[in-house]
């Protein structure tokens, strides 16, 4: 009795200030353009004597108009020459707030991975987001309330600036950051972001989770959760041998001082749960968290774009548990707060970031349309732009949005995909940047020529992969082509981290190389031309078809496997 009064006093506690912000958004996004305008114009003055603000008149704009004259639509390239010297100690280059906490790594979607600044304002603006998302959560599903949660964090210290700033995940810093007081609830502590082996991690977190009640399950991206509850099934002999023991198995790639931190964690030795996972195996056969966890527990992740075709697993692993979208979310920073379970559509944040929209067949356009939050259109697509309180103006993060409703009188939007330009099917973010500068490298490493090629997403239940589309009269014979898939993907892994560390956790299979017929590039090409409508002299092939149906849609075609190590 004296628990249940202290946890529910807790939820008291800590739940009042959620709730008066909770209040506050709800009022702002009944009038959204009178909170975007307000919230870009304290922006401004605040950021208007740093470098950035005095380089582009921050003083003297007083209109939306003056703003978007002021500053182009651009991406990470704009504002980046500020950033370096943010990175050398001149923090005044581009941000009003002294505090830098840590550096959030996005993951590359050019051959650059980009520095975002996590200062106190960035900080309050993520928490917020997730405290929003959070009541929400527990406003609709009240038996999980202070039940513990298993949430997936990185390393927020993966290197340091030479200014001695820690770079990483913004997820470890905030796990490390939170009150005492909440800090039980949670399963799996900070220090396990640094266990970089995808197969120990998944194995720790179980190990510090399975024997708890957990109510919620965190991370991002779906198929870090499928392949958490694959982790577990196969490795269920060693888990319950670990639990039974309080230990933790050897096998694993885990860092001393992380085994050492959280010795204390495990050593609790417990029968009795062994007992019911014994009989969950003896029953079913397997060992998935739908029959482990309670049926009072709630998923958290990604629900659109091509991520979501791993919720089709789910029910095999975990049964009909309710799944809410954590909304789309980025290093950049937080762009919706979704309301409900079951849907990708979010409410967009007008409280934290000001947003603009381009219509997305306007993408490419010099000067396209540009709107405000209020005037988007039920059922169309739009790239979103980003104006944040930590140094990115109209920020192009090529992420393209659907319209699908309106939360009072602000825009509901769900992600769709990363834009023509780029491919995610597990959260890689492919670029054809990336794509043309790996095989760029590769045909000057082998000395070879290729009439064209593409690059396509394909999907597998299983393990989805990457296609590499050529021209069998292009090669002298089956073995060049092996060598040349086999050294693209590993450009590619180099170039960038996420597919490397997709293909490490086996999220990803090894790339495939498909041989299409002669001329068949050429005659692609012309068919989607008169599609299109377009100029033959604007005209360029697509190094990367983002469409993971592309290899459904085509006959006559050879694959053929290139063996891991060929």
């Amino acid at each position: 009795m004296l628990g249940w009064l202290f946890r529910n006093l807790l939820v008291k506690i800590l739940s009042w200030p959620v709730k008066r912000r909770l209040a506050a958004f709800e009022a702002a996004t009944e009038t959204p353009e009178k909170a975007q305008f307000e919230l870009l114009q304290t922006i401004l003055s605040n950021q208007a004597n740093t470098g950035f603000g005095k380089d582009h008149a921050f003083a003297k704009i007083r209109t939306l108009a003056d703003y978007r004259k002021a500053i182009p639509i651009r991406g990470y390239d704009y504002v980046e020459p500020y950033m370096q010297r943010v990175l050398k100690g001149d923090t005044n280059a581009l941000l009003a707030d002294q505090t830098i906490h840590m550096f959030a790594m996005t993951s590359g979607t050019t051959a650059t991975r980009k520095f975002i600044p996590v200062t106190d304002q960035y900080l309050d603006d993520y928490k917020r987001g997730w405290n929003l998302w959070g009541l929400g959560v527990y406003r609709d599903h009240p038996e999980v309330r202070l039940r513990p949660i298993l949430q997936m964090s990185g390393d927020w210290q993966e290197f340091t600036t030479e200014t001695g700033i820690p770079c990483g995940a913004v997820t470890g810093l905030t796990a490390q950051m939170q009150m005492w007081i909440i800090r039980w609830i949670y399963c799996v502590p900070a220090i396990v972001g640094k266990v970089k082996d995808p197969a120990a991690k998944y194995y720790l977190a179980l190990r510090l989770s399975i024997p708890r009640h957990v109510g919620m399950i965190i991370a991002a991206n779906p198929s870090t959760l499928v392949n958490l509850a694959r982790t577990g099934d196969a490795e269920k002999e060693s888990l319950l041998r670990d639990i039974h023991d309080g230990t933790l198995s050897k096998r694993f790639d885990i860092p001393n001082d992380v085994r050492y931190e959280l010795s204390s964690s495990i050593a609790s030795a417990d029968p009795d749960r062994v007992k019911e996972l014994e009989e969950i195996i003896r029953r079913t056969g397997t060992l998935y968290p739908k029959d482990y966890w309670p049926t009072e527990c709630v998923i958290g992740n990604w629900m659109g774009g091509s991520v979501g075709a791993y919720l089709r697993h789910f029910p095999k692993y975990y049964g009909e548990t309710p799944v809410r979208d954590v909304g789309l979310i980025a290093s950049e920073g937080r762009m919706t707060i979704p309301m409900n379970d079951g849907t990708s559509s979010g409410v967009l944040d007008v409280t934290s970031h000001f947003f603009e929209f381009i219509p997305e067949d306007e993408g490419d356009r010099p000067d396209p349309t540009v709107l405000s939050a209020h005037e988007l259109e039920v059922g169309k697509s739009y790239y979103i732009l980003m104006t944040t309180a930590y140094g990115l103006y109209r920020y192009n993060i090529f992420d393209v949005v659907r319209c699908t409703g309106f939360f009072n009188k602000t825009p509901l939007v769900e992600f769709l995909s990363k834009g023509a330009h780029f491919a995610n099917i597990t959260g890689e973010k492919v670029s054809e940047h990336q794509i043309t500068a790996a095989m760029g490298e590769v045909l000057r490493e082998l000395n070879l020529n290729l009439t064209a090629f593409s690059v396509a997403p394909c999907w597998d239940d299983e393990m989805p992969y990457y296609g590499l589309f050529i021209e069998g009269p292009d090669l002298t014979n089956r073995e060049q082509g092996v060598h040349l898939a086999r050294r693209m993907e590993e450009r590619l892994a180099h170039i960038n981290i996420e597919y490397a560390s997709k293909r490490e956790s086996h999220r990803l299979g090894p790339m495939r190389l498909f041989l299409l017929p002669g001329q068949f590039w050429q005659q692609w090409d012309r068919q989607r031309l008169a599609r299109t409508g377009g100029a033959l002299d604007q005209y360029k092939h697509p190094c990367l078809i983002a469409d993971p149906k592309f290899r459904e849609g085509l006959v006559n075609v050879e694959e053929v496997r290139v063996p891991v190590g060929a």
